[in-house]
């Protein structure tokens, strides 16, 4: 079923919708790649690497088809995820390689735009 142009997804949903997908899989069959991102205080970091995954293709899904809690929850798991990031960039602090730590910080920006797209997403 072909929806009318004004019932297109926005680019930010799609692409939301898109990176979910791609990160919620990777989540699922490489969970260590995840495991720096993760405070030790949190505990099992396979735990909440495989959780997180499975909440980001829910959050996909739910974009795609336009629950009207999907913006929100959306945004959530977006700003913990930032959690994350700001955790590795400045645990990256020192370590062993510079290059690193200014990739992890420039990116750190990147979540904003994202954020906002969730919230304009489209609902039913």
């Amino acid at each position: 079923m072909s929806l009318r142009h004004s019932q297109r997804l926005p680019f930010g949903t799609k692409f939301l919708m898109g990176a979910f997908t791609v990160s919620g899989v990777f989540h699922l069959i490489r969970p260590e790649s995840f495991y720096a991102l993760i405070p030790p205080m949190l505990g099992s970091p396979w735990f909440w690497a495989v959780s997180s995954g499975v909440v980001e293709l829910v959050c996909a899904f739910a974009l795609w088809r336009r629950f009207w809690w999907a913006p929100q929850l959306t945004a959530a798991v977006l700003l913990i995820i930032w959690v994350g990031n700001w955790w590795f960039a400045i645990d990256s602090i020192g370590g062993e390689s510079l290059v690193l730590t200014i990739v992890a910080f420039l990116r750190l920006p990147l979540q904003i735009p994202m954020i906002r797209w969730a919230l304009a997403s489209p609902v039913r």
